[in-house]
């Protein structure tokens, strides 16, 4: 699609002035091909027209369309609305107010949680630096992307940290190193350093580092320190410079070892590498660790992104028994008749209401209204206790 934005830049394709404004705030690589792809889909829904042809009731329209038609999940919604926004705004200079299309509900959900034990048997079938970057989303909490992208000098064995560059929104932060995995983190440093050697002796070893620092520190890209811990199997040519580099371990690959991981494991429910990051989280509230200081381990702005594990993690059910769970007890305790004993084959108490009716009135395999009661001499039903019974 070759869009030329008429009366700035001239001649330069739409889509290349997106993405070339986009690196001008520095917004992320995975941002930049989201708002792409949605700006893409808003031009080709109406039969590709240029969008300075177009305005506020073509993006209610897109946007009512996707909520109406294609039922997208309100973040979704919201994502395309960012971009088309991002379009006007920053690209064409053009403030569009006054959007009004219909909004998909956003709804609450809580997130999923794994056992510890259910950790611990999905564990048992990993292996390889795919499993310690799987074990390191559960044992730091750690997003995929931050643990894929992890380079070489941002693990500090001596200091028992990880330091996590350019996290969601940019940021930084500071995670503790397990003290499990520090042999297992040891050796893939120097296996990382290995290759790292037999790249450069073939002619690589350099890696893309962030913004302008290659500027600044020509060098740098061909140091260990930046380059990629998990590294891929092969090297790829790199769009910006054309130098060949070892790009990091794609996040498919270990989105396919957590599903397989899950499933030898034998846990019914569905398990992503992010429900491991869920699973960090609850476990250390579990553990009595403060709210304030998980929200420095995730790397959440607002406390309130991290409460929301206060909802599934167990320390919110103190003291506190099922209805069922009660009643089953109560039967339990129930004395039994007078000269006998009770029997280890009897089996479980009977789980029907009626059963906690006093001795006589109670049959262990009648029902409080099954016809004459066989101990009545006339055949005739005994008294009930009352009419409060039947309530």
């Amino acid at each position: 699609m070759d869009l030329a934005i008429r009366g700035m830049n001239r001649g330069m394709r739409l889509l290349d002035q997106i993405r070339a404004e986009m690196r001008l705030q520095h917004k992320s690589v995975r941002t930049e091909n989201a708002y792409v792809a949605w700006i893409l889909r808003y031009i080709r829904y109406h039969g590709i027209r240029h969008p300075m042809e177009m305005g506020r009731q073509e993006i209610n329209e897109f946007l009512t369309w996707l909520a109406t038609n294609r039922k997208v999940a309100a973040s979704t919604q919201n994502q395309a609305l960012s971009a088309i926004v991002f379009l006007y705004k920053h690209v064409l200079k053009i403030e569009i107010d006054g959007i009004d299309a219909a909004r998909a509900r956003r709804a609450r959900r809580l997130p999923s949680v794994l056992a510890q034990g259910e950790v611990g048997r999905m564990l048992a079938h990993v292996s390889g630096q795919t499993g310690m970057v799987i074990r390191l989303l559960y044992g730091c909490g750690m997003r995929i992307g931050e643990a894929c992208e992890l380079r070489v000098q941002n693990v500090e064995l001596e200091r028992g940290a990880i330091t996590i560059r350019g996290g969601k929104g940019d940021k930084d932060r500071v995670v503790m190193l397990p003290k499990t995995m520090r042999p297992e983190l040891e050796r893939q440093l120097e296996r990382r350093r290995q290759v790292h050697e037999r790249d450069r002796n073939d002619g690589g070893g350099f890696v893309p580092v962030p913004h302008a620092f290659a500027r600044k520190s020509p060098h740098a890209p061909s140091t260990l320190g930046w380059q990629f811990l998990f590294m891929a199997r092969d090297q790829i040519i790199d769009r910006d410079s054309g130098r060949r580099f070892r790009p990091p371990i794609h996040r498919t690959t270990v989105k396919r070892s957590v599903k397989d991981a899950a499933a030898k494991a034998g846990l019914a429910k569905r398990v992503s590498p992010h429900t491991l990051r869920h699973s960090f989280a609850t476990h250390m509230i579990e553990a009595g660790i403060d709210i304030r200081t998980v929200q420095k381990l995730l790397g959440h702005t607002n406390v309130q992104t991290t409460m929301i594990y206060l909802h599934v993690a167990e320390q919110n059910f103190p003291g506190i028994t099922s209805p069922l769970d009660r009643m089953h007890e109560a039967m339990n305790m129930m004395p039994t008749a007078p000269g006998t004993t009770p029997s280890p084959s009897a089996g479980p108490p009977p789980t029907w209401p009626h059963a906690m009716l006093p001795g006589p009135y109670r049959d262990s395999t009648r029902g409080p209204h099954s016809g004459p009661h066989p101990d009545s001499p006339c055949g005739e039903e005994p008294p009930g206790p009352g009419p409060d019974v039947d309530r």
